[in-house]
């Protein structure tokens, strides 16, 4: 058979195994280099929700699904081209996500008897899972990577703990990916501290590049070119990593300190661990001893004169919804981030979910609104981050912005910008004047009230968890709790004026309007880019500010005769939208299984709408 090199404009590719088997560092390593190379990417890592399952089961196969395109790339893709799997268990959970032609490449020296055994075959796995028509490569790549390393010097423990380095190498050959990229990492990764892991990683890439090369089972190689995207300097990012970014860039821009306490909660840990980094930039970070310390030290730095900011997830923002009550009245400047997983209680802590929606809207006791937003894209953390810090901190307010497991954790090129793009944040800051400091005094056009920093002559003052009057004294008329309760949520709602209009997406009127919020914006965009391309009209909007709803969202909802609601729970917008917007017809596409959506079921889902 002739060898073809094929030009593609997409491929996915999911790594597979057991959690020692490093197929996160794997998929990293071939999302990193594919960003290098210029091709549009976005990737989906898959943890197992226990911290260390029995070995070989199908509990505990951790993946990481990595998409690239030569154009600009939405998704991680609904089922892969290629599939490593290292053990039969990683075979077993993830054979549903194979692609009609794809190809499977497997461990071959794991899928002995006992190995079999344990991931519940009783006979040939391939034709048990249905999967035996695609191209399938058994390779013995624990003996490969043996003998690959035979003169290394390494222990025999080391040298297996390479292996996932041998299949990344057959995967460069069959995606035609250089290896200056993974020689690059592995120097700088093990050239201060273990130099005598250089040579024998990058010898065992090389030789499993070769070995791909060389056998009759792999009947073609793909290409996928460069995608052209907007000219700038651009780096792979994780959608936690650009959430930190964010807030250090606005407390920059505002010139106010940041402080971030914290405490450690899947999958939200790594905000934290990336601002610990940055203390060169002024960022000050605590790790407390639970979440209800977090977001104490967090307001109390607020009080302070900090940008005050607290990181979660689902069961943490359970925690913090005291003290995010004591935020509210006291009109602090505080960012919350969530970074939601499948719920409730511990639920799926290492699966994604939007299913916080509600908690966030209503989960504090007593009238107490704050503004909710969400991120939509790994990259576009960074820039809801920024703007989440530009809220609280010019409408002196609690701001509590939604992110997703998927959204953390997956990854997708950044144009890294120029700050100078970046709109100014001016603080209500107070300075001394005649007479009293009043702490609730406000703004006409806003309601904001000022923010006093403690320390300035003339601008002692009391806040509280406590009701009180505009001149910051205790009281309990009522007429004065009516006012500052209309007051409180006037102003939230004034925070609208700030947002840009809800847009429409194609026309402008029709039967349906297809609508989402946070991460759900790329796999929706693909499914109507779908049907679009099949001729049908498709409208679509998305929600990154859901409270308050931004300018025009009932008017644009009122030109179609049905919404169509599209979030992964069980109807949490379309309830809100329900109960902020009636007299629309709203109806809702539901999906509660610690996955993303694929983009064919919501086009699936869109036609019958339709």
């Amino acid at each position: 058979m002739q060898h073809k090199v094929i030009d593609s404009q997409d491929v996915v590719i999911r790594f597979a195994g057991d959690s020692g088997d490093g197929m996160q560092l794997t998929g990293s390593l071939f999302a990193n280099m594919s960003a290098v190379f210029g091709n549009g990417l976005s990737t989906f890592p898959d943890y197992p929700a226990e911290i260390r399952a029995p070995k070989g089961t199908v509990s505990g196969v951790s993946g990481f699904q990595v998409h690239i395109g030569s154009h600009k790339v939405s998704t991680p893709g609904d089922y892969c081209d290629l599939l490593v799997a290292m053990n039969p268990a990683a075979l077993k959970a993830n054979a549903k996500w194979l692609g009609r032609t794809a190809m499977i490449l497997v461990n071959g020296d794991a899928f002995d008897e006992a190995g079999l055994a344990k991931a519940g075959f009783s006979g040939d796995p391939f034709e048990e899972l249905g999967v035996e028509d695609r191209t399938i490569i058994v390779a013995p790549i624990n003996k490969l990577t043996q003998d690959s390393l035979a003169d290394s010097g390494l222990d025999p423990q080391s040298i297996l703990k390479c292996r996932n380095m041998f299949t990344l190498g057959m995967a460069c050959y069959i995606y035609s990916r250089p290896l200056d990229y993974i020689y690059s990492y592995i120097e700088g990764k093990f050239a201060k501290k273990h130099p005598e892991m250089v040579s024998p990683n990058k010898k065992v890439v090389t030789d499993g590049f070769n070995y791909a090369a060389a056998i009759q089972a792999i009947p073609n190689t793909y290409k996928v070119e460069p995608a052209q995207l907007e000219k700038g300097r651009y780096r792979n990012i994780t959608g936690n990593q650009a959430v930190a970014w964010g807030l250090i860039a606005a407390a920059s821009k505002a010139g106010v300190p940041l402080f971030c306490g914290s405490y450690p909660i899947t999958p939200a840990t790594s905000i934290l661990e990336e601002l610990a980094i940055h203390k060169n930039l002024g960022v000050k970070t605590m790790q407390t001893e639970d979440e209800i310390a977090g977001i104490c030290t967090a307001i109390g730095a607020s009080f302070a004169g900090s940008l005050g900011v607290t990181t979660t997830s689902g069961p943490g923002l359970s925690l913090k919804s005291e003290a995010l009550g004591l935020a509210v009245m006291t009109e602090l400047p505080l960012v919350v981030v969530d970074v939601q997983r499948g719920g409730p209680c511990t639920g799926l802590p290492t699966k994604t979910e939007q299913s916080d929606l509600s908690e966030a809207l209503y989960g504090r006791n007593g009238e107490s609104p704050l503004v909710v937003m969400a991120a939509s894209s790994p990259a576009d953390c960074f820039d809801k981050a920024f703007l989440a810090a530009k809220i609280a901190l010019e409408h002196m307010t609690p701001v509590l912005l939604l992110s997703e497991g998927f959204l953390g954790n997956g990854s997708e090129p950044w144009r890294i910008p120029e700050m100078a793009d970046y709109p100014a944040i001016c603080p209500p800051l107070a300075q001394p004047q005649e007479g009293p400091f009043h702490p609730f005094e406000r703004n006409a056009d806003t309601l904001v009230r000022s923010w006093a920093v403690p320390g300035r002559e003339g601008l002692e003052h009391r806040v509280g968890g406590l009701e009180k009057n505009h001149f910051g004294v205790l009281s309990n008329d009522p007429d004065n709790h009516a006012l500052m309760v209309r007051e409180r949520a006037e102003k939230v709602a004034r925070v609208a004026a700030d947002l840009p209009p809800l847009t429409v997406d194609g026309p402008q009127e029709g039967d349906l309007l297809v609508v989402g919020w946070g991460g759900t914006a790329g796999h929706i965009h693909t499914a109507v880019e779908t049907l679009r391309a099949e001729g049908l009209s498709v409208s679509y909007a998305h929600f990154s500010f859901i409270n308050p709803l931004p300018p025009g969202t009932d008017a644009a909802l009122s030109r179609f005769r049905r919404i169509l609601v599209c979030e992964l729970n069980s109807g949490q917008l379309a309830a809100w939208l329900r109960s902020s917007l009636p007299g629309h017809e709203y109806i809702q596409y539901n999906k509660v299984q610690g996955q993303t959506f694929l983009s064919v079921e919501l086009a699936d889902a869109i036609r019958r709408a339709l």
